[in-house]
């Protein structure tokens, strides 16, 4: 075999375009099979050596072809003695099928007039031409998405089956087009980050062209930028061998250099190419400055000056403090705003929600980060030290300003800080951060009572007030000089054209909910929203407190509908009256939240003002009920036929209803952190049931890894508030939603555990549901740990409970998963056979999720029987269907026995692709034992297309985590470690 030449080879160019008679409607392609159509209509274009000349004129861009070059075209040296009359006769063929205007004869030869619009290959090179020219101007992503249309209009081989010398010729030159094409858009990818993304195809090319350096480097780069330093050089090592052994040559320079450049970790390769300046990577995620912005000029001029110097000197950090409405907020933006021309390349923008129970985790907020400076989420880690450190990479050399509102402590912001010269870092928070080394901490006190004579005048308008000069002293004095006490006034009586001012203030003239809370702290916060909470109408009040005791971050309005027991419309009204008082937020369309203080503020409201007070757990319950009744509708529609619906509580309060299953899960996992704090916040006795009910419902948030250790997190809440409320039916409910947390996450003995106590506590109450589930998963548990003969047992019990309580839906499942059982055991026949029974019940009742987990079992035992065509269909059949429901556990464990199937038919390259994708898609879910599954079966097919390096590194670190787990497949792994093996 020929060494490539990589990247210096031509691509064809498109030639100059030519005068040409256009064939009306007609096309032609050549990047697949040589075919012509006339507007939609597919022409007979005769056999393969009439198509092969046709091809030929094709391919001359319009020029005359003479019959001689025509005859060597389609049969070289050796044409037969009538080559000549047989060529003409292809060429009358052609022409009446095309039109004379088409295929015209001229100088003794033939040519093809067509548009260039009308022919693939010359579509693809003016699109070529294009992406070089955008790649050339620096928009990346533009390249990228033409190179991709391009590559797509290959239809499988170019001139496909066609005889002759010319079409073989033609159909190299093109092929190589096709891989140098796919290079530069692997390129691409790896330059705006899509580097994870690209692993699959590229080990999966490396197979197919082994001897192809060019994209060897790429795979060594996409690895090194995913993590994976050890399996870039094992690329390298590989290489090196497969190159003396085939060609007696060395890796190329470029290879070499690249090689140390990963052994020395170098940061600049970590980091993908830099984009051209766009939005998404100069952020300017500053909230609105507020038009009427008054005073603190004193302050404006000390932090604008710090800021202005952050320019070539060290990170500038400054911390605003006060109590809580004092202003930070307004006044951090106004500088941020004024100061951004020294912050050329963004501004970044976070609320911490320091005030509140429930602070937002630094993690989060650096992903959120990321992305806007251009990150893709494939490229951001997990952990809170490493997204941190890309962080600081990402602004290395930028200059961004960094704005981290309302925060609860100096640990909380320390990650956020980006670290280097000429950033600068703005924080808020009611607390003074005495130990945030290096910062420039600012304390913000009240206003001047001439300043907040002139904020009240600015918003409730100049008129009004200079007639009432002393009453709107009076009025300002009350609010404590507060700026948001004062905001909230002056938008009340700016509102109610009726009122004066002399009438606000005499409202105000209680000093009980004035002065003496206004010297106690955080009490000021209260004492400042009291004055807009007392000029509520009631219904708004009773809105505005009730609101106030739900635990999610927002609330949309068909749940505020279900709190306040009030239909859509009046609920509506009510909120958006709220919103005009600036005491609730919009936070989109439907949706209403509170600033954390003001929450804590409604709470201390409803505490003090409800009546009856047995109110407040009423729209709690309320809201329960709403959740319950939602998240069940939801469940049936995903799950139609399972009798987990007829076990839950009743409820008194409709939910909501959903025209399909995708807007149904549109809404669960829409509501997921609302839904899952609601049954945090119903763990008292009188509620304890439905919320057990609810997180049981809703336990796809735990399956489809997006909001599982939340919901993990939640059920432990939910079991040891059971547990003091002694009901073992709700603490059995609760564990064995453990259970299958932990049975996903990969901790099968601690999940054996929980389901052994749910089976447990089930039958001290006779509560079925758990007692059902509960035996299907010990016996999926047991097929984990290789106890097959328990297994077994657990899951005949779970078919007979399942029958017993005439669970159509949990029959199939345990059918399947006793299916596993057997394939384990070596009893193939009767594996498929319990699969299909599973499968055709789930199918009788439009069970298609729970449906594509049976053919996911059928799939693994068609494998095993030696039947990789139908294992593969199921297995992609289920893999579709898990995409669809965004079940990204089993969409990664479908794309894993999919590898196995290649791998069992030979097929190592597309079982590296496969396996790769599952590395990809069970990042962070489904713990390490599956991944260590997914790792060892990577290394057997790298193995099969003798990328023994990165094979070796792939079972060393599977090794590593069963050597963790104590799991028996350590063994397995040892064995193809060992150098019996690997010789």
């Amino acid at each position: 075999m020929d060494r490539d030449d990589g990247p210096g080879v031509r691509v064809p160019e498109p030639r100059a375009p030519r005068e040409r008679a256009a064939g009306a409607g007609l096309r032609f392609t050549v990047l697949g099979p040589v075919r012509a159509w006339r507007d939609n209509e597919l022409l007979p274009s005769g056999s393969p050596q009439q198509r092969a000349l046709l091809a030929a004129l094709l391919l001359r861009d319009g020029r005359t072809a003479t019959a001689a070059e025509l005859i060597d075209a389609l049969w070289g040296d050796d044409p037969p003695s009538q080559a000549l009359a047989t060529v003409r006769t292809y060429a009358s063929r052609l022409r009446k099928t095309l039109g004379q205007d088409t295929l015209v004869s001229e100088s003794g030869g033939y040519a093809v007039r067509i548009p260039r619009s009308a022919l693939d290959l010359t579509v693809a090179q003016d699109m070529a031409v294009q992406a070089e020219k955008a790649r050339g101007r620096g928009d990346r992503g533009q390249a990228r998405t033409l190179i991709s249309k391009l590559l797509g209009l290959w239809d499988g081989e170019a001139l496909a089956s066609l005889p002759g010398p010319y079409a073989e010729n033609q159909r190299t030159s093109l092929e190589e087009w096709r891989l140098q094409l796919t290079e530069t858009r692997l390129d691409l990818d790896l330059e705006v980050g899509c580097h994870a993304e690209a692993v699959s195809e590229l080990t999966a090319l490396t197979a197919a062209h082994p001897l192809r350096e060019r994209l060897r480097e790429l795979l060594m780069v996409a690895l090194y930028r995913s993590g994976r330093q050890a399996e870039a050089l094992a690329v390298y090592a590989d290489t090196r061998r497969l190159l003396a052994d085939e060609l007696g040559v060395d890796p190329r320079p470029e290879l070499a250099q690249l090689q140390q450049r990963i052994l020395q970790a170098d940061e600049e390769l970590a980091r993908p190419a830099d984009e051209p300046a766009s939005a998404p990577l100069r952020p300017a995620q500053l909230p609105a400055t507020v038009p009427d912005f008054t005073g603190r000029a004193s302050f404006v001029r000390e932090l604008g000056a710090r800021l202005a110097t952050a320019e070539g000197s060290v990170m500038a950090v400054s911390a605003l403090a006060g109590i809580g409405g004092v202003g930070k907020t307004t006044l951090a933006v106004h500088v941020g705003h004024q100061a951004r021309p020294h912050f050329p390349d963004g501004q970044l923008y976070v609320d911490l929600q320091g005030a509140g129970g429930r602070a937002a985790e630094p993690e989060t907020v650096l992903g959120s980060f990321l992305r806007a400076l251009g990150t893709p989420d494939s490229a951001i880690p997990d952990s809170l030290d490493e997204r941190a450190a890309l962080y600081r990479s990402t602004l290395d050399g930028r200059r961004v300003l960094v704005l981290l509102d309302n925060a609860h402590d100096a640990a909380q912001i320390r990650p956020l800080l980006p670290g280097t010269a000429g950033c600068a870092a703005l924080v808020t928070s009611r607390v003074r951060m005495v130990d945030l080394a290096g910062a420039h901490l600012v304390d913000l006190d009240v206003m001047s009572p001439e300043e907040a004579l002139q904020l009240f005048t600015r918003i409730v308008g100049d008129e009004r007030v200079r007639s009432e000069r002393e009453a709107a002293l009076d009025v300002v004095a009350a609010c404590g000089f507060l700026p948001l006490a004062i905001r909230i006034a002056a938008s009340r009586l700016a509102a109610r054209r009726t009122w004066t001012v002399s009438v606000l203030a005499a409202k105000l003239a209680d000093e009980r909910r004035r002065l003496d809370e206004l010297q106690a702290g955080d009490l000021a916060v209260k004492a400042t929203f009291e004055l807009g909470y007392g000029q509520l109408e009631p219904p708004q009040a009773r809105a505005f407190r009730l609101l106030g005791l739900a635990d999610g971050p927002d609330i949309s309005l068909a749940a505020a509908a279900a709190l306040l027991d009030l239909d859509l419309h009046t609920a509506e009204d009510l909120l958006e009256s709220l919103v005009d008082t600036s005491l609730l937020e919009s936070a989109a369309p439907g949706r209403y939240r509170y600033h954390d203080l003001v929450r804590l503020y409604a709470r201390a409201c409803a505490e003090r003002d409800e009546q009856p007070p047995v109110e407040t757990e009423l729209a709690l319950s309320r809201l329960l009920d709403f959740y319950l009744a939602t998240a069940a509708g939801v469940y049936a529609l995903e799950r139609p036929g399972d009798r987990l619906v007829d076990h839950l509580e009743p409820t008194e309060h409709a939910g909501l209803t959903f025209a399909d299953r995708h807007s149904a899960l549109d809404w669960l996992y829409a509501e997921a952190t609302n839904l899952l704090a609601c049954v945090r916040q119903s763990v008292r006795p009188a509620t304890l049931a439905r919320a057990v009910d609810l997180l049981y419902a809703a336990l796809d948030l735990g399956e489809s890894g997006a909001n599982s250790k939340q919901y993990e997190a939640v059920a432990m809440t939910v079991r040891e508030a059971s547990r003091a409320c002694g009901d073992p039916r709700a603490e059995g409910r609760a564990v064995m939603s453990l259970a299958n947390v932990h049975q996903l996450a990969g901790r099968f003995d601690h999940a054996d555990r929980e389901a052994q106590e749910a089976l447990r506590l089930a039958g001290t109450v006779d509560d079925r549901l758990p007692a059902c589930w509960a035996s299907n998963a010990r016996g999926i548990i047991a097929l984990y740990q290789n106890r097959h003969a328990d297994g077994e047992t657990f899951l005949n019990q779970a078919i007979e409970a399942f029958r017993s309580d005439d669970n159509r839906p949990g029959e199939a499942s345990a059918l399947c998963n006793l299916s596993r059982i057997h394939l384990a055991t070596g009893r193939t026949n009767s594996a498929i056979t319990l699969a299909t029974a599973g499968i055709e019940i789930y199918d009788s009742l439009g069970h298609a999720l729970r449906g594509a987990n049976g053919r996911y079992a059928l799939g693994m035992a068609l494998t095993q029987s030696g039947k990789p065509a139908a294992a593969a269909e199921q297995l992609n059949e289920a893999l579709a269907i898990f995409r669809d429901s965004r079940q990204r556990l089993w969409e990664g464990m479908a794309l894993f026995r999919l590898a196995e199937v290649d791998l069992a038919s030979g097929r190592p390259a597309q079982a590296a692709q496969y396996a790769e994708l599952a590395l990809t898609v069970l990042r962070g879910i489904g713990g390490e034992w599956r991944r260590g599954n997914v790792l060892t079966v990577l290394g057997r097919a790298l193995s099969g297309i003798g990328q023994t390096g990165r094979a070796q590194v792939c079972w060393a670190e599977a090794l590593a985590i069963y050597e963790e787990l104590a799991s028996p497949e350590a063994a397995e792994v040892r064995s193809l470690l060992s150098p019996a093996a690997a010789a």
